[in-house]
């Protein structure tokens, strides 16, 4: 079967497809055929059974199992979680600001991150942002600059929510190399790029690693996922925590905390069980297509897109660079909540953030996609930027 063959393939299990250019995947990935199966599947067993927490605890291992494969870690570095806010909150409850005041947070950060690490602020902490250049990217020397040995913990978004810029994996491990040479450890949010990418935590080295199901995972709301470097695990304590942190959870013991000694102490309470079986399925579609194949497919669409929209001559606020942009594009506009509802009245489904419309592409989406989003853009009247009035 030919590559296009298995994206025509992919595409069908998607009945959105059949009647919207869905580009909202940043937001929330659509709902394929075995993921709907999978939380009807749930409902029936309620119904059938009430509680059957055998299979729900194995089920959470499933999915445990299949992200430690997607990120090139062990299973026992693998925690899951109710949301990337749930494991950024046990990683920051385990830093201790006491010695090192410092938090370096980077300007690309998703707000839940950012506002977590400022949380800290009354245990000491002090957050320090690392601004974007004028082009969108966030170059090393910044990095560089507020890196300091008084600096505890740094934290990277993969790929900008704002408009797709994306640091490369050499930038990242440069990033890496400094902060640990002053002693300081590094989480990367990767939620905007898990599932379109290859990432490799263990070639990042970074120390956490960070996401949820919802987007380019094609899972639900409800579930997420932390990656935690194993020489880390036993020296960091989280005080955020519950029975499913428990070395042992059937022990049921109000008077002591015995935390788990793999990454599962990184977890709170009851396991996030509906969704559990939507992220089963989506990352059993991710991983039966290929993140190189969908990495490939998401390349090539978002390219398609720019040269499309350098035709047209309206200006975007991603970076035109492949390494240095997502499976997202952003294109600056009027009133983008207004026009984010102009283009659904046509049945493309985009989203706006900071003055933008974004259009994220998944392996479900096709080059008829495009051509339907950008001749949408030109027929608009939107008064767009030129493409020379955006650096």
């Amino acid at each position: 079967m030919t590559a296009e063959a298995d994206f025509g393939q992919f595409r069908a299990q998607f009945p959105t497809t059949e009647t919207m250019v869905y580009l909202n995947s940043g937001s929330y990935g659509l709902l394929g055929n075995s993921a709907r199966a999978a939380m009807e599947a749930y409902l029936a067993d309620r119904i059938a059974k009430g509680a059957d927490w055998g299979a729900w605890v194995a089920l959470e291992e499933e999915v445990r199992r299949r992200m430690a494969r997607l990120l090139g870690g062990d299973v026992d570095e693998v925690a899951v979680t109710a949301s990337a806010s749930a494991g950024i909150n046990a990683v920051a409850s385990s830093v201790d600001f006491s010695t090192r005041r410092k938090a370096v947070v980077s300007n690309y950060e998703f707000p839940t991150s950012a506002q977590i690490w400022h949380a800290q602020e009354k245990r000491g902490a002090q957050v320090v942002h690392v601004a974007e250049a004028e082009d969108r990217t966030i170059p090393l020397a910044h990095f560089d600059a507020a890196i300091d040995r008084d600096t505890a913990i740094v934290a990277l978004s993969h790929v900008c929510y704002r408009h797709g810029g994306k640091l490369p994996a050499d930038r990242i491990r440069e990033i890496v190399r400094i902060a640990h040479e002053r002693g300081a450890l590094v989480i990367l949010d990767c939620y905007q790029s898990i599932g379109t990418e290859q990432i490799d935590v263990r070639a990042l080295g970074v120390d956490f690693c960070v996401g949820g199901m919802l987007k380019y995972l094609l899972g639900s709301a409800g579930s997420g996922f932390l990656w935690v470097r194993a020489a880390l695990t036993s020296a960091l304590a989280p005080t955020t925590s519950g029975w499913f942190a428990q070395a042992d959870t059937n022990a049921m013991d109000i008077f002591a905390h015995d935390p788990s000694p793999s990454a599962r102490r990184f977890q709170g309470g009851t396991p996030p069980v509906p969704s559990l079986y939507a992220a089963k399925a989506g990352l059993d579609l991710i991983l039966d297509l290929g993140v190189d194949a969908i990495e490939g497919r998401g390349r090539a669409l978002t390219r398609l897109a720019l040269d499309r929209l350098a035709e047209a001559d309206i200006a975007v606020a991603t970076p035109e660079d492949d390494a240095l942009r997502g499976p997202m594009i952003a294109i600056p506009v009027r009133d983008e909540d207004a026009f984010v509802a102009q283009l659904f009245a046509q049945n493309i489904v985009t989203s706006s953030r900071d003055g933008n419309i974004r259009a994220g592409f998944h392996a479900y989406n096709d080059e008829a996609d495009v051509e339907r989003f950008v001749d949408a853009l030109v027929r608009s009247g939107q008064c767009f930027a030129r493409r020379e009035a955006v650096g």
